[in-house]
């Protein structure tokens, strides 16, 4: 227990320390205030130059990922370190399961990958506390679990980005007609379109999917649409180096609609019935 404290502990205290870096560098973090060429419509993103860091912190009233209901009101931070188009993130969930508040649910995300020309690889690494930090058994239900994805964004100009993930180890078991544990390969495909709007407003929208029987839809039948994801953000400029977000949003999960469609009725003590979610996130960010 006292290892998961200290551990909490060191994941916290980094974030004041990449405010701090980021008030006294004086490197310039990308050369993005250059201007791109005007009749590039495709891979007009700048070089990274030098060291890059960045972070946030949000408070919100659910954690809804990939068409899941993961947890009820929570915090959330969020670091990042980098050098020329790689990086090393750390994301952190402390929150609970459910509205109850019975439950307490951490969790500690790592992911290294190298994002450049609008293409980031990343491999993501996921632990829930309810097992030791190196254990990657093929669990059912709990456990580590490593996932490999790839995000390909056209241009700022056209921000349509499409996503594929598939988890490679633990976390991802089903038993199949002959009683064997059977690992799925869980794999999801989001395409999303973000719209910037006067006012510092954006608009995002996005369709989520399940290829084959996975964890998406608990291991039963095949290809499903499994989100509607809909939110919009606004920010605000607190000075040079913060700003503050405000973000709605709305997430619907057709897959179990059409399975139970009394999933779309309001549990306030299970949230993890429904198919309709929603969530309101309030937070600050390193600029």
């Amino acid at each position: 227990m006292m290892k998961k404290v200290i551990t909490l502990a060191l994941c916290v205290g980094v974030l004041p320390f990449l405010f701090n870096a980021r008030v006294c560098a004086q490197e310039t973090k990308t050369d993005s205030e250059q201007q791109p060429k005007e009749n590039r419509w495709f891979d007009d993103y700048s070089k990274p130059v030098g060291f890059t860091y960045d972070g946030k912190a949000v408070l919100q009233t659910a954690y809804l990922w990939r068409g899941q209901y993961s947890g009820a009101a929570n915090i959330q931070l969020d670091a990042s370190v980098g050098y020329g188009g790689l990086y090393f993130n750390m994301w952190w969930n402390i929150g609970v399961t459910d509205w109850t508040f019975r439950t307490f649910q951490p969790e500690v995300d790592l992911s290294l990958g190298f994002n450049r020309w609008g293409v980031n690889l990343y491999m993501l690494y996921v632990h829930n506390f309810n097992c030791g930090f190196f254990d990657f058994a093929n669990y059912a239900d709990k456990g580590n679990r490593l996932e490999l994805n790839l995000r390909y964004t056209l241009s700022s100009k056209i921000p349509l980005s499409i996503l594929w993930g598939t988890r490679v180890s633990a976390a991802d078991g089903y038993i199949d007609a002959n009683g064997n544990l059977k690992r799925a390969y869980s794999s999801y495909l989001e395409i999303s379109y973000t719209q910037a709007l006067p006012y510092d407003l954006s608009l995002r929208g996005a369709l989520g999917m399940t290829p084959w029987k996975s964890r998406y839809t608990s291991f039963r039948g095949d290809f499903a649409v499994v989100n509607i994801d809909i939110s919009l953000r606004k920010n605000w400029t607190l000075n040079k180096y913060l700003g503050l977000m405000l973000k709605g949003q709305l997430m619907i999960n057709p897959y179990y609609i059409s399975e139970d469609k009394s999933s779309v009725e309001w549990h306030p003590k299970n949230p993890g019935n429904q198919s309709v979610n929603a969530n309101l996130t309030f937070g600050v960010f390193l600029k």
